[in-house]
């Protein structure tokens, strides 16, 4: 989470109101007689049979400085007056009588959809098209691997593509490559804690299995055979799935999550479940902080903490993230890992830990962008069971020039912090890969408002843990922590959660006319309007390694505590540091191959972490 999200979570905290309405009958509704309506008369809003503890005018008085609205004596007196009768009962789907308990199946019947009416986008043809499949006549640039390491690190950190090519040539074995990986992770499971559930067993049966269906004439595909590893929010049948926080430790599922499923069709080993910041946020989970293999003095960012730490240390070949704000790619930029954040409904959901039902994306993180792509061929597409996923066609136009592609970005965002020496160096390679960078602009508009619907479903996907106080068992208690901000969030506006997503919408249509004059945006990674505009947008991004930045202080998601300063360093420390881009909504392909040819120019991905 970027500093400035952070001081925006900070500086909005919400004081908790000391009524909180229970599902007690008062003594006035004890003592009311029922009256038998005469026939023909309608039912009138404000009748009910009252419900819930007492309330006066001082209760709104207070009340008001939450909601940051103000009523004259009058009005306050009127709607204490019949609050319980006309806004108590209103609580009876929590409080009860009759309570309905609403399970994780159980999803909003409003979807967001990032298709608006004129917008077109290109529905699957069902041919194969893609740059990036190993079999496919176009790539014949990666048809020949080079010569395979002797050293089993040297493989390890090899690319999805070379391993892919070994694996399917039969110069290396699925079952010794995840020996390789499984190893690797508990060597290094005490350095990074980026492990939850190593999956030993399990993972040498299916190795064994993808070898011999190779053997019998059956590849599967560029990740056939490659083990990879699962943020811990993805359901894996028989498997612990924890979502990384203390009151789900034991929680086991029963089946794979869709993703899980489609990658193991496509032949890939899962050999770990990789950490995750307590029900996705940050670094920081029930066995304590995953880190950052570049500088073991400070976490790996999170939430997607695991996955970006494994991947940078080659203790997987890949592994799948989630991205509510940030989670994908500021890990990805930690940990100098690449990170694709497919567009909002490319990848079906099923099976994953809700955070946010209108923002949750799932996607790849590995050692090179073509991997990434890899991935993502193998895990989009409806399910059948995500609503909100689009059958949308996904392989890019692979004979289009770079230097056709219009890039956009915002200069003043280039000009000033979280950006720096790297990100300006960015634009200059554009220019010499001859693409000339286009100047937009953007509304000056209170983009963090947002957060009103993030907040909002995100209290909601945990009210019962909230309001039973099982939250109370996550390991941070800090008001920047998800336990604060659920307990808030109970005290939000549902006005103000409708006009943020009437917001949301104008926000979108101001990005739509942006995206008819580029094709792709060039941003700070960690910029706080981007990470929260193209998340509610739901445009689709790609975090690569750039180049290298000197640190004097860690890093941390966390709001400051001048109670716990950071570590210092004497010597300032040389970390990897990368470049968003933003493409157009499900133009994953064309944002890939732009990808594809900055990595080359900066020519900075193959480099590792000392020690790994």
């Amino acid at each position: 989470m970027s500093p400035h999200r952070r001081d925006f979570l900070l500086q909005s905290s919400l004081a908790l109101l000391e009524t909180v309405i229970l599902p007690t009958v008062s003594k006035d509704a004890a003592a009311q007689t029922p009256v038998t309506p005469t026939p023909g008369a309608p039912p009138a809003f404000g009748t009910a049979p009252p419900v819930g503890p007492k309330v006066d005018a001082t209760t709104f008085a207070e009340a008001e400085k939450l909601m940051q609205v103000v009523l004259s004596s009058t009005e306050r007196a009127e709607a204490a007056g019949n609050w319980p009768q006309s806004m108590g009962a209103l609580f009876e789907r929590r409080n009860g009588p009759r309570k309905v308990t609403l399970g994780d199946s159980d999803v909003p019947a409003t979807a967001w959809h990032p298709i608006f009416p004129g917008m077109k986008i290109e529905i699957e043809d069902g041919a194969d098209r893609s740059c990036f499949n190993s079999n496919a006549p176009s790539a014949a640039e990666n048809t020949v691997a080079p010569a395979m390491p002797s050293d089993d690190a040297d493989i390890a950190f090899s690319s999805v593509s070379d391993l892919a090519l070994w694996i399917k040539t039969r110069k290396l074995t699925s079952e010794r490559l995840t020996k390789i990986f499984l190893s690797r992770l508990k060597h290094f499971q005490p350095t990074l804690n980026c492990t939850i559930t190593l999956i030993e067993e399990g993972a040498l049966k299916q190795a064994r299995a993808a070898d011999a269906a190779i053997e019998a004439g059956d590849y599967r595909g560029p990740l056939h055979g490659i083990p990879w590893g699962a943020k811990d929010l993805l359901d894996t049948a028989g498997v612990a799935t924890t979502w990384g926080a203390e009151p789900f430790r034991d929680r086991i599922p029963t089946a794979d999550a869709t993703v899980v499923d489609r990658l193991t069709r496509a032949g890939a080993i899962l050999v770990a479940k990789l950490s995750l910041g307590s029900l996705a946020l940050n670094d920081v989970w029930f066995g304590g902080q995953t880190k950052n293999p570049w500088n073991l003095d400070e976490g790996s960012s999170g939430s997607s903490s695991g996955p970006a730490s494994a991947v940078a240390a080659g203790l997987v070949g890949f592994a799948i993230g989630s991205e509510t704000q940030g989670s994908i790619i500021s890990p990805s930029m930690r940990c100098g890992v690449t990170g694709l954040r497919p567009t909002f409904g490319r990848v079906p959901r099923t099976g994953a830990m809700t955070l946010s039902w209108s923002c949750d994306k799932l996607g790849p993180l590995a050692r090179s962008v073509r991997d990434t792509m890899h991935v993502l061929e193998a895990i989009a597409g409806p399910d059948g069971r995500d609503e909100a996923c689009i059958r949308a066609n996904l392989a890019p136009v692979c004979d289009e020039r770079l230097s056709s592609l219009r890039v956009g970005f915002v200069p003043a965002w280039m000009k000033e912090a979280p950006a720096t020496d790297v990100d300006r160096m960015a634009l200059e390679t554009l220019k010499r890969l001859g693409i000339t960078p286009i100047e937009i602009t953007l509304p000056n508009w209170p983009y963090d408002s947002l957060n009103t619907i993030l907040f909002a479903e995100a209290a909601a996907a945990f009210e019962e843990i909230t309001l039973d106080h099982r939250v109370d068992q996550l390991k941070m208690q800090v008001p920047d922590a998800w336990p604060n901000t659920f307990r808030q969030s109970r005290f939000l506006s549902a006005v103000d959660f409708v006009q943020a997503d009437r917001f949301r919408r104008k926000v979108a249509l101001e990005i739509a006319k942006v995206f008819n004059k580029v094709d792709v945006l060039l941003v700070p990674s960690l910029r706080d309007e981007q990470l929260v505009i193209f998340n509610f947008t739901g445009h689709p991004s790609l975090t690569l390694r750039a180049g290298f930045v000197e640190i004097s202080e860690a890093r941390s998601d966390w709001a400051p505590d001048p109670m716990h300063p950071l570590p210092k360093f004497a010597k300032p420390r040389r970390v990897p540091h990368g470049v968003t881009l933003i493409g157009q909504l499900f133009e994953e392909g064309k944002l890939v191959q732009a990808g594809i040819a900055l990595e080359k120019a900066f020519d900075v991905a193959a480099e590792r972490p000392r020690g790994f």
